[in-house]
């Protein structure tokens, strides 16, 4: 931020802040002072992301490291499903984390968002941390896995589609306050919290969930277990987010701009129904592509209606209601009572 900006961003602070006053976008209340909360949502999510704090050195690999060097204790579906993950979480978290810090807290103008947002980066790190932890733990070949997101298909493809969304807003001299930039960033959004974090990360979890609940790889699955928790509040604050940027700014949420949110989220799918694709190519762990279609369009219906848009796949279901547990419940039992993690409320996970 230059001199100019910081002069501009404390204009004003001379008076005391109203909570009228506080925006989700283009606000000129000043940006320092948290309180008070208009978005006490905002501030409630903070504080739940700070009590479900781990950190992945936590989680015991020994016998992921036996199983993955044991020629007989994996199969070749499931080793390529387990590299495929790594590869494309490497570098998604990452993604997610340039976007937040050089995007959307810049253009965010409410503190208490910001302060969820600075929760949530550090989180982005600590996911990058454990993929890292599992990489470097398994012996892989960093090289390989780094690059999948250029050099594997159905990974680079999903890396390329967020990036385009964070091109322009990553850039220091781009502005809201016109309804051009306001829909850009509200696509921003979108494409990250909606698709990135909430479609393209649901095949590799449920594929390497589903491997812990077999007892395979249970370090690993246990890491996931945590990621996803995370997630989850990632996108339910995301979608919070937009859908007030819409009461606020109802002329952006035109059918233009409804049509642009259902045909990314119809993309996003689609492409992660193709990685689903090729990272089962076979039945394994119960599991199979088309069924994991059928749980991609169930997961994007459930996207689009908390969007307030029309459900686009009609009779499909959930066919691992056990996901829908582990995100639910607020105190989890892991995968094989290593031990028990307690937050906040909520009854117990059994497998």
């Amino acid at each position: 931020m230059d001199a100019s900006e910081a002069v501009a961003e404390l204009e004003g602070t001379s008076g005391r802040v109203q909570v009228d006053e506080k925006r989700m976008i283009n606000c000129r209340a000043d940006l320092n002072q948290l309180v008070p909360f208009k978005y006490d949502w905002a501030w409630q999510k903070y504080l739940d992301g700070c009590s479900n704090h781990w950190m992945p050195q936590e989680v015991n690999m020994n016998a992921d490291i036996a199983l993955w060097k044991s020629a007989e204790g994996l199969t070749d579906d499931e080793r390529r499903i387990i590299k495929r993950s790594l590869g494309f979480f490497s570098t998604a978290d990452s993604l997610v984390a340039n976007n937040l810090v050089l995007a959307v807290y810049r253009l965010i103008t409410n503190p208490e968002c910001r302060q969820y947002i600075l929760r949530q980066s550090f989180e982005e790190a600590i996911h990058t941390h454990a993929y890292q932890y599992c990489i470097e733990s398994l012996g892989m070949d960093e090289g390989e896995i780094f690059n999948m997101y250029r050099e594997v298909p159905a990974v680079a493809k999903k890396a390329q589609w967020g990036i385009q969304y964070t091109r322009e807003l990553s850039d220091p001299e781009f502005k809201t306050g016109t309804p051009q930039t306001d829909k850009q960033l509200l696509e921003n959004l979108i494409a990250f919290y909606c698709v990135l974090e909430g479609i393209f990360f649901y095949c590799g979890f449920t594929q390497i969930l589903s491997m812990g609940r077999r007892n395979k790889m249970t370090g690993v699955a246990e890491q996931f277990q945590y990621i996803l928790r995370d997630e989850s509040m990632h996108v339910n604050f995301g979608v919070d987010v937009i859908n007030q940027i819409k009461i606020e700014n109802p002329h952006l949420w035109d059918a233009q701009m409804r049509d642009k949110a259902t045909q990314m989220i119809l993309e996003g799918t689609e492409l992660e129904i193709q990685y689903a694709r090729d990272t089962m190519p076979r039945g394994v762990l119960g599991m199979n592509a088309n069924m994991m279609e059928e749980y991609l369009q169930f997961i994007a219906n459930r996207r689009l209606a908390q969007l307030g848009l029309p459900e686009q796949f009609k009779g499909v279901s959930n066919p691992f209601p056990w996901m829908s547990e582990i995100m639910d419940l607020r105190k989890e039992k892991n995968f094989f009572e290593t031990r028990v993690t307690e937050y906040q409320t909520g009854g117990a996970l059994s497998w």
